[in-house]
């Protein structure tokens, strides 16, 4: 994989990529916000806020996935030095962000109906605005130093400390009494949604995920103009 991380061989795999990717997110968005708007049935205890779901599910998981990509590639820019690893990294973060973002959000807008209240003070909240947290000091971190190099290689260790929140999140709700409910989808005794409501869910699912990349290719080849920019105005 490490001949990949070339800022040229990338260009081309990018170029062929994001077409299908794009038009992918513009599909699956389009038919996912309708099952989730129209074709899916209300809860029968939760009434239409169940919704809700519909975004909030698929913003959490992207939110820890985003970051756990994060920290394998700022591992893989440790070990190889690969400035390529850099510029995934960096252009991934702000997108985490804003799918973290969009769980805190939408998660009050869910709670205020379901618990009686926007916000609690419990693990599994607490740990979501941590995740944000190590997402904006990387960022800040990251753009802390003009040297790439140096903002490459110090952004990544804390990136690779901020991991260890990742199972918090993820397991908070069985280490911690919270209000939040258990995982309903990826559990031992399978998922406990009907289907009427887990076929828009995993579209959504599939939807954000296509964002993610298209964005993710979109902000790598302007990283990698902007290097290339830097590097004629060194030579001037």
């Amino acid at each position: 994989m490490h001949k990949y991380f070339n800022p040229g061989k990338f260009g081309r795999i990018a170029d062929r990529v994001l077409p299908f990717a794009a038009g992918l997110t513009a599909v699956l968005m389009i038919s996912g916000l309708y099952y989730a708007l129209i074709g899916s049935p209300p809860d029968y205890q939760q009434g239409e806020s169940v919704r809700i779901m519909y975004i909030h599910v698929p913003a959490a998981t992207m939110a820890l996935g985003v970051y756990t990509f994060i920290a394998l590639v700022c591992a893989a820019s440790l070990i190889w030095k690969n400035p390529l690893s850099d510029m995934i990294a960096i252009s991934a973060a702000p997108i985490g962000a804003g799918f973290t973002l969009i769980c805190l959000i939408t998660g009050s807008l869910w709670g205020k109906p379901i618990w009686g209240t926007w916000w609690v003070w419990d693990a599994r909240l607490t740990s979501v605005l941590i995740l944000l947290f190590f997402y904006l000091g990387y960022m800040a971190l990251y753009n802390a130093y003009d040297d790439r190099r140096r903002a490459g290689q110090t952004s990544a260790i804390l990136a690779l400390v901020g991991f260890i929140n990742v199972p918090i999140v993820k397991f908070s709700v069985d280490w911690w009494n919270t209000l939040h409910q258990p995982a309903s989808i990826v559990r031992m005794g399978g998922p406990k949604i009907d289907p009427s409501m887990m076929t828009p869910l995993i579209i959504m699912f599939l939807a954000f995920i296509s964002f993610f990349i298209t964005v993710l290719i979109l902000r790598v080849k302007v990283e990698i103009l902007s290097l290339k920019q830097e590097r004629l105005n060194l030579g001037k």
